[in-house]
């Protein structure tokens, strides 16, 4: 209505307000009273309102009967009673880009155990170990280290962080993060604040209001959202043209960029900046109101060794690559601080926002003592850690994704702060020596090769170079033996990674490299831990090779998580060939209770009482193995000996 027509209505003598009097007609001298409305005019506006709501009612349901559309429910079961995010939770964030990442698919109990220590981490591909993922990020570090420091507890670190996803995702996450319990929770985000999913300059934004965007992320559970994404969607690639679909190809990085360029403390940097706040507060307050402990960590990405992206002159900025140049005389100068104050500036002023400004940093600090919340200063330790105090390619791959040696840093700078804070489960392990997590924590051959290719296509595309076609591409990968091709397959989706390490842990079977084959097989234990056939397969092979001393580790993990009458068998009988009696006392009744027909296992265990001067058990046991095997090898003459030891007691 316009101002016009309203400005007409309000000088009108009769009101129409109830307050007011009204006049009213008469017929033969006797006023005529107000019609009133009836229950059918009330019911009438009920049934128009209730027939579009139970027109989307049915809809709904009919797609969720029909399983329309993509689940993307938080949690899925990945083995019985075990739980991972959903690979395709990222729908959730990503509407229009093609390959969406996933999670570590790190698993844990659908019911936590009472002896259980959970840890959940949230973040970006940084936090998610990128690129040495899965099995290459600061949580494995984490997760190691616990485990040896507290043998008897079941450490569960469950790494959730998803590449090229902003601070939305970690809030939407949030509340089904704290439904499981967790006993701690780390994050480690930033970077992603502009060109993430649903950042303030990405191809994934759905708008800057946070109102809006948090709107929408929650009606994302409703398969007629869904619906209607989808019909947009193939609306949008109905009118798209060749050129834009071929620029959805390329790295991930370089397909996120919509508003590319982003000047220093321009409108658009300040809401991603804020954005980044907004959503940090809420997921602080949220683990504070359910009394969960959250550590959270400042920022590294690599200053000295890389460049700005792209240098631009706007609102009385100097060119960024003019102070990188500046920082990297005075460094030549021989004044450091100075030259790390210029690099961080130079990182700043880049036009394309792919490391965090330091304001994200000043942000996490100032949140972290506002709230009394714990924070790791991973930008000054990396620094710390560097030549010259200027983190660089020492413990940098790229522009911030950190190096195996880094993410282990960064794993033990959490673990520093956890102790600190009284946020580890309880007593352990007095001391632990860094050697001893280094022999378990090593990036496999394979893995380093995946992480050096996945680093090559990364520095291959844009904004790095002019994206490289694929022929050129091939040559640059130097495929010099079995593990280099097998990379290569995995990199091009055309292998899994799990079916990759398989692979290779055959390969050196085959090869008789048990070493390499031990390795290989730990590595896919420690991303799987629920998959049973890894343990009995490389038990049985090492066994078969008689490397008793190094079947033990794999057998007590074996028997940890699927506690039966094998595990327990073995670790008996190799205990008793150490001669830990007590131990393999144990273990042997252990295997008797899952299985008591097996001579085998009765056989030793007469030993082991016979060892321990229980004859009278010894003699029990061996009559219980000659019932089972009479013909069962030296079964007969222990027996006699044994008879002899009972009556010289007697």
């Amino acid at each position: 209505m316009s101002k016009k027509h309203k400005s007409k209505l309000s000088k009108s003598p009769i009101k129409n307000d109830i307050n007011h009097n009204t006049l009213t007609p008469k017929v033969s001298g006797q006023a005529v009273k107000p019609v009133k409305d009836s229950k059918h005019n009330y019911l009438f506006y009920v049934i128009m309102f209730l027939i579009p709501v139970l027109f989307f009612v049915i809809l709904e349901f009919s797609l969720r009967v029909f399983n329309y559309g993509k689940d993307i429910t938080q949690w899925v079961e990945i083995a019985p009673g075990k739980l991972i995010l959903n690979p395709e939770i990222a729908f959730r964030y990503f509407h229009s880009t093609e390959g969406i990442p996933y999670s570590n698919q790190n698993s844990f109990d659908a019911i936590k155990k009472d002896n259980s220590f959970r840890i959940f981490i949230l973040g970006g591909s940084s936090a998610a170990g990128y690129p040495y993922t899965p099995n290459g990020d600061f949580g494995k570090y984490l997760q190691k280290k616990l485990e040896i420091i507290y043998p008897d507890k079941t450490i569960e670190v469950i790494n959730i962080a998803l590449t090229a996803t902003s601070s939305y995702t970690i809030r939407d996450l949030m509340p089904g993060v704290i439904e499981h319990k967790p006993d701690l929770i780390l994050i480690y985000a930033g970077h992603n604040e502009y060109y993430g999913a649903l950042g303030v300059g990405s191809m994934e934004s759905i708008g800057r209001s946070r109102k809006i965007v948090k709107l929408i992320l929650s009606l994302e559970k409703f398969k007629t959202v869904t619906l209607l994404r989808d019909f947009l969607k193939w609306i949008g690639n109905k009118f798209s043209s060749d050129e834009d679909k071929k620029s959805q190809g390329g790295t991930l990085m370089s397909r996120m960029a919509k508003d590319k360029l982003i000047t220093y403390n321009s409108e658009i940097f300040e809401e991603g900046v804020l954005q980044f706040e907004d959503n940090l507060t809420d997921v602080i307050q949220i683990c504070k109101s359910s009394n969960v402990p959250i550590v959270l960590g400042t920022l590294a990405s690599n200053l000295k060794d890389h460049k700005p992206f792209v240098s631009v002159s706007e609102n009385n900025y100097p060119p960024a690559e003019k102070i990188y140049r500046e920082a990297q005389i005075v460094l030549s100068q021989g004044h450091p601080d100075s030259a790390l104050n210029k690099f961080v500036y130079a990182k700043d002023l880049d036009g394309l926002r792919f490391r965090a400004p330091q304001k994200i940093n000043d942000i996490i600090t100032n949140l972290a003592k506002q709230f009394s919340c714990p924070v790791v200063d991973i930008f000054k330790e990396f620094n710390n850690e560097s030549p010259d105090k200027i983190v660089g390619n020492n413990l940098m791959t790229d522009h911030l994704h950190p190096t195996f040696e880094g993410y282990k840093l960064i794993g033990e700078l959490y673990f520093r702060e956890m102790e600190r804070n009284k946020l580890l489960p309880g007593s352990g392990k007095a001391q632990v020596a860094e050697t001893e997590i280094n022999n378990i924590l090593k990036i496999s051959a394979l893995d380093s090769v995946i992480a050096a290719y996945r680093i090559l296509i990364l520095k291959n595309d844009w904004p790095f170079s002019e994206k490289k076609s694929v022929e050129h591409m091939l040559k640059l990968f130097d495929r010099k033996n079995f593990i280099d091709s097998i990379a290569l397959l995995v990199v091009d989706n055309k292998s899994s990674w799990e079916k990759a390490h398989r692979d290779v842990a055959t390969y050196f079977l085959n090869n008789k490299d048990y070493s390499n084959f031990i390795h290989e097989i730990n590595v896919l234990i420690a991303q799987y831990p629920f998959i049973e056939e890894y343990y009995s397969f490389s038990t049985e092979q090492l066994l078969n090779a008689k490397l008793y001393d190094e079947a033990i580790p794999i057998l007590l993990r074996g028997f940890k998580q699927f506690p039966n009458a094998l595990y327990s068998k073995w670790l008996g009988i190799i205990s008793l060939s150490k001669n830990e009696i007590d131990k393999s006392i144990i273990y042997l009744n252990k295997s008797l209770e899952y299985a008591n027909n097996d001579p085998q296992v009765l056989y030793n265990l007469t030993g082991a009482y016979s060892l321990k001067g229980m004859y009278r058990e010894a003699l029990n046991t061996i009559q219980n193995c000659l019932k089972i095997s009479p013909s069962y090898p030296l079964a007969q003459s222990l027996r006699v000996q044994i008879e002899q030891k009972v009556t010289q007691i007697r």
